[in-house]
């Protein structure tokens, strides 16, 4: 039976032949029809078949991958015009020299209007909708040969010279570059029938479709659909085997997403919905990739704005609890508004950010009503360039004040704070007290009650303000002083004010608590003076500011300054490794201050490391263990628990001696030296210190609540009972029983002076209580305590640490104890990107992901030198934490702790990468080569 499209298959085959009859010829191939039995493509079938291409010399290969690279720019040059009705055009465009859409840029207007005629204008037309970019005209050339790939013209000739000249075309270029080379292509998966026809995943093609109109608000979980299609135009079921990428970040912040892909419904199948919540304001970015290549548009950025202010997270931006300012001049305090996500509040030019708020402030004293409000100018407006709500304060005359700021009815995060206002004598009179160097600044005053004790007759004492400590002493015959009572020098020490039932007309009230010892009460008529003297002494100690950051670079710099004498040259320093302690302690024996202020080179004995910092931060990590650690005997735990804190021991074994606690205080103070220099000298504290000996080291009175932390066991099953329950009926005297480890009965320690006599009531039993934690924890232990300050202060003055809390000391000294995966991934530095480097670091990433926190400690120490990370985490780590490729197969990971870099190997597959890295920062983390 005759073809009937015989006539058709070969007119175009002479067509595809005329349109490149010296590269096919070239190459020794000829057109035959799909009847012959030469070997080649003959048919469409064959096309997906390898086995069916033909067997080429090298020469012919790569002459053939020539010719169909200038073939396909020549029919996407093709497809263009016919687009835009020029295709008439296209031989005379050819002997111009015009052979692919680039050349279209480069064509003279005089050449085009001799070769186009009539046809000029829209040849013009046509060129100024070609992109500028080179991203923009490979899209557009992409889009053009899938239309080229769908054209029926060339459909209906597959068998002959259409179907060479599209598979010779994409074979040459992609099928025949991936099977020889396949280096060159590693991610070529696809068939030549898929190549040919269009029949597979591609990424510019697919389209991202956001659901809601910008700009958007936080606070909501924000959905966005991806349509994925193929080549040929048509839609692509995807599954999870397509590598769908999707990354949503906010600057360093890298954010959840949830991914559906399909669904029940068929229509669907080519869609993936992507979930994410918004919590922080800005700019992010949404990455959508198959594999590594970005689908159309994408990364896209998105803005979110802040919502409006919450009076839970507005901040009162003052200096401290208590206000102090001068009567008849205007005062300025600053609010930040915020959100309920403690994002900054912006407002545009309709909306009224000072609408809301309200301020209240009333006077406290004697006869004074509360619900009076004071006769003051209150001011609001808004700095617009600090994005902040101002509020300025005028009082008429001085006096003591109370003010509440709420914000649409609800009283701001610290919108509850005293103001202090003094008559102009009386402040320069307080500023010349701050700024004076004499101790003996003193107020007389009168002493209502102490120690839980209300006295019937008021005692006459005079309060003393130095720039570290508030004194009440009475005088003995008026001539002989009796300290009473102390307070540090601190944020926690807080001034009270207001007293209901005042019968001391004349006399102002206010009481002293710092949270530690009883509160004191007192009246006096300079009540005034001493609160602001004291208040004005607090902020000149701590910077200004009661924010932990704040007074970290205000002790930062006070440090430097302290030692600006001192310089921080290398000192060399050798030491043994299996006796670290004892050789450590011998080769500082002779040091003096500017010797501790030099920066340590340290050699281990035997050892080839070079100390570029490694070493160093090494020799830190083991003597803090040495010292610190509780089975070494000089520091002890008061349970079993790994996790349990040490405290100074008082039954240390009898080779340590008291000098051991004070070395323990000097590497203590090197540590915050080196700190203070900053970058990657920073250097922390190995150790978990009870609150009881922080609250000792810097000044502050120990009670029985630090029980709860550091001795649970005591805590639950006697302190807590004796706070919660009656006591009358108790056997309970002021005494405390000692016992030896066989639980035997050593001695009976009196808590007080005849306390074997006083019986504890209901009365006197948080008395009792802190008697004991001042027993247990503070009094066992003064000599300890006083010699590792010994060594501290030789380094650190003990003024500076005054102004942090126990907790804060801490972090200062230990930085922080948790480790987060989301915060390495945002603060790190990964070196590589070829493709096994990148399979590496994937696998990284999942099995840091399932480490315990202690597998994140070794991770730490193995690649830094030290298991702590600085109070800010991984993004204060100095240098940045590096993740590198090795040169090497299957060894084991290695690292430069002077660089904080972790070098990685590759492997054969995740199992043998996770148990190489495991075994290396589990065997690994201590020592450098051994000679």
């Amino acid at each position: 039976m005759p073809d009937k499209n015989r006539g058709c298959r070969d007119a175009q085959r002479d067509r595809d032949k005329d349109l490149f009859p010296d590269e096919i010829s070239s190459i020794g191939m000829t057109l035959r029809p799909s009847g012959s039995a030469s070997s080649g493509i003959s048919s469409l079938a064959s096309c997906g078949e390898v086995d069916a291409l033909p067997e080429l010399p090298a020469q012919d290969e790569e002459r053939l991958q020539r010719a169909a690279r200038l073939l396909q720019q020549r029919l996407v040059l093709r497809q263009w015009l016919t687009d835009h009705g020029l295709h008439s055009h296209y031989q005379k465009l050819l002997q111009m020299e015009v052979m692919s859409l680039e050349d279209v840029y480069w064509v003279e207007d005089n050449a085009a209007r001799a070769a186009i005629g009539k046809d000029l204008q829209r040849w013009t037309q046509a060129r100024q909708t070609l992109p500028t970019s080179k991203e923009d005209l490979e899209n557009l050339k992409a889009d053009l040969w899938s239309a080229v790939v769908k054209n029926s013209q060339h459909q209906d000739a597959w068998t002959w010279g259409g179907m060479l000249v599209v598979s010779v075309s994409v074979a040459g270029l992609v099928t025949l570059a991936a099977m020889t080379q396949p280096a060159l292509a590693p991610e070529a998966k696809h068939s030549l029938l898929q190549y040919v026809t269009g029949k597979y995943l591609l990424p510019s093609n697919c389209r991202v479709h956001f659901g809601w109109d910008e700009p958007k608000l936080v606070g909501e979980t924000m959905t966005f659909t991806v349509k994925f299609y193929q080549r040929n135009g048509q839609p692509y079921p995807i599954c999870d085997k397509d590598n769908l990428i999707v990354e949503v970040t906010e600057g360093t912040r890298r954010i959840a997403t949830l991914i559906e892909l399909g669904g029940t419904d068929p229509l669907a199948a080519n869609t993936a919905v992507v979930k994410f919540t918004v919590r922080h304001a800005g700019q992010y970015r949404i990455a959508v990739l198959i594999g590594s290549c970005h689908v159309h548009g994408s990364p896209f950025l998105k803005n979110f704005l802040p919502g409006s202010p919450d009076p839970n997270k507005t901040v009162f931006v003052r200096q401290s609890s208590t206000v102090v300012c001068t009567a008849g001049i205007a005062h300025s305090m600053t609010i930040e508004p915020r959100d309920e996500y403690d994002n900054l509040c912006v407002f545009g030019p309709e909306d009224k950010p000072t609408e809301g708020y309200q301020v209240n402030i009333t006077q406290i004293g004697n006869a004074v009503d509360k619900s009076t409000v004071t006769n003051c100018n209150i001011q609001l407006d808004y700095d617009s360039p600090n994005q902040r709500v101002r509020l300025r304060v005028t009082f008429p005359k001085g006096g003591c004040y109370h003010a509440t700021v709420s914000l649409a009815g609800l009283q701001l995060h610290n919108g509850d704070f005293d103001i202090i206002v003094l008559e102009s004598d009386v402040a320069r009179m307080v500023h010349n007290n701050v700024a004076s160097k004499d101790p003996d600044i003193c107020y007389a005053a009168k002493l209502l009650g102490m120690q839980g004790e209300k006295f019937s007759k008021p005692k006459k004492v005079v309060c003393f303000i130095s720039p570290k400590q508030l004194t009440i002493k009475e005088y003995l015959l008026k001539i002989i002083p009796k300290r009473l009572v102390t307070f540090r020098l601190c944020p926690s020490t807080k001034f009270h004010f207001d007293c209901s039932n005042n019968q001391y007309d004349g006399y102002d009230f206010f009481s002293i608590d710092d949270g530690c010892q009883p509160p004191v009460e007192l009246i006096s008529l300079y009540r005034d003076i001493i609160a602001a003297t004291f208040t004005l002494f607090l902020l000149k100690n701590i910077g200004g500011s009661e924010t932990f950051a704040d007074k970290q670079d205000f002790f930062y710099h006070e440090v430097r300054k302290h030692h600006q004498k001192h310089y921080h040259e290398k000192l060399s320093m050798k030491v043994q490794r299996d006796k670290l302690l004892e050789s450590s302690m011998k080769a500082t024996k002779g040091f003096s201050v500017t010797d501790w202020c030099r920066n340590f080179e340290i050699t281990f004995q035997g050892e080839q490391g070079v100390d570029w910092g490694g070493v160093r931060r090494e020799w830190f990590e083991l003597i803090c263990a040495a010292l610190f650690d509780s089975g070494n005997g000089l520091f002890a735990s008061f349970g079993e628990s790994q996790q349990a804190l040490v405290h100074p021991n008082n039954k240390r074994p009898s080779h340590l001696k008291l000098k051991h606690y004070e070395f323990a205080g000097r590497i203590v103070g090197k540590c915050l030296y080196e700190s203070a220099l900053g970058g990657s000298y920073r250097q922390l504290v190995r150790a978990r210190f009870t609150r009881s000996f922080l609250a000792q080291i810097i000044g502050l009175r120990v009670h029985y609540k630090y029980f709860e932390q550091d001795d649970p066991d005591l805590y639950l099953s006697k302190i807590k009972y004796i706070v919660e329950n009656d006591v009358e009926e108790m056997d309970l005297y002021f005494v405390e029983e000692e016992y030896d480890k066989d639980g035997q009965l050593l001695k009976v320690a009196e808590l007080i002076p005849g306390g074997s006599k006083v019986r504890v009531t209901n009365d006197t039993k948080l008395r009792y209580l802190d008697a004991l934690a001042q027993h247990r924890l503070a009094t066992s232990v003064r000599n300890e305590v006083e010699y590792f300050l010994r060594g501290l202060n030789e380094l650190i003055p003990d003024n500076l640490l005054g102004i942090f809390d126990e907790n804060e000391l801490e972090l200062l000294l230990c930085g922080t104890g948790e480790y987060s995966v989301a915060d390495l991934r945002a603060h790190h530095i990964a070196n590589g990107s070829s493709p096994e480097f990148l399979r590496v670091l994937a696998w990284f990433w999942t099995a840091v992901s399932n480490f315990t926190q202690e597998e994140m400690a070794r991770l730490l120490q193995f690649t830094t030198g030290c298991s702590q990370l600085p109070p800010g985490g991984f993004q204060q780590l100095s240098p940045r934490f590096q993740i590198t490729a090795a040169p090497t197969f299957a060894n084991l990971p290695t690292a430069h702790t002077c660089f904080n870099q972790l070098c990685l190997p590759d492997y054969e597959c995740y199992d043998h990468f996770e148990r190489a890295l495991l075994l290396a920062i589990s065997e690994g983390t201590e020592g450098f080569g051994m000679i």
